[in-house]
């Protein structure tokens, strides 16, 4: 029986080797590589001429009493479809919005239009991203501007005084610009120290600048006295007291 036990025990030991030997291993395959996705960024539109940097890639035009959008070439890129189309510009209500979510639509990468009196917020490629909410609006920043000039009246003619140097009416030489002209009107924007002033003289309008130097000539029978220069530094003019056109400060028309 003694003999038997070591027998046993060198046969187990021979079996447990050989089978030892005889598993393979399955070899670990490596996990599948995920590629992220590079996001595409939207192609730029070619119709979005700059051949003026001063002044907007997309500007409000009227067509038969509605009103899209042309580029610095004349072309409607946004057709003419609302009834107020205004400069892409910033909406400081939506920007200072209760809701966080629409804080995007007040920037000035959108324009605001409005259609059958419902007021939207458009993007450059004319579509409507968001639909005016009462409870959307917050309360904007005060953001106001002390004019440095002012229009001075003597006589029944208009001038230009700078408020914080004017003493005596008396003297010329208080005056910036002499009174001279039939009407004149100062449009807001962000330099206050060379305002564009709207100017009338023998009926006809035009732009001066504070040193009484001609901007824009005096031969329109209008020029809207409103936000176009803040916004998107052109004026708004008629010649027939109808149609209403943009120019720039170089008297371009678009």
């Amino acid at each position: 029986m003694k003999k038997v036990i070591p027998f046993l025990l060198v046969f187990i030991s021979i079996s447990f080797f050989s089978q030892t030997k005889s598993v393979k291993k399955t070899p670990v395959k490596n996990p599948p590589r995920v590629i992220a996705k590079k996001k595409q960024e939207p192609k730029p539109n070619p119709d979005l001429i700059i051949l003026n940097k001063d002044v907007p890639v997309l500007i409000p035009q009227k067509r038969e009493d509605k009103f899209g959008y042309i580029n610095q070439k004349g072309k409607f890129l946004i057709q003419p479809e609302y009834h107020i189309a205004v400069f892409f510009a910033e909406d400081c209500n939506l920007l200072n919005s209760p809701n966080e979510k629409v804080r995007k639509f007040g920037t000035k990468e959108y324009a605001t239009v409005e259609k059958d009196m419902i007021s939207y917020r458009i993007n450059q490629a004319g579509k409507r991203v968001y639909e005016y909410k009462t409870d959307d609006l917050g309360k904007c920043k005060s953001e106001f501007k002390q004019q440095q000039y002012q229009a001075y009246v003597l006589n029944g003619f208009y001038g230009i005084i700078e408020k914080a140097k004017f003493v005596n009416a008396a003297d010329y030489r208080d005056y910036h610009i002499y009174p001279q002209y039939h009407y004149l009107h100062i449009m807001e924007g962000d330099d206050v120290s060379n305002p564009m002033i709207v100017a009338s003289y023998n009926d006809r309008f035009g732009v001066i600048d504070v040193n009484n130097k001609v901007v824009i000539p005096f031969e329109y029978s209008n020029i809207k006295r409103n936000f176009s220069w803040k916004l998107g530094r052109m004026f708004e003019v008629t010649k027939d007291g109808t149609n209403y056109y943009y120019i720039d400060a170089n008297n371009k028309a678009y």
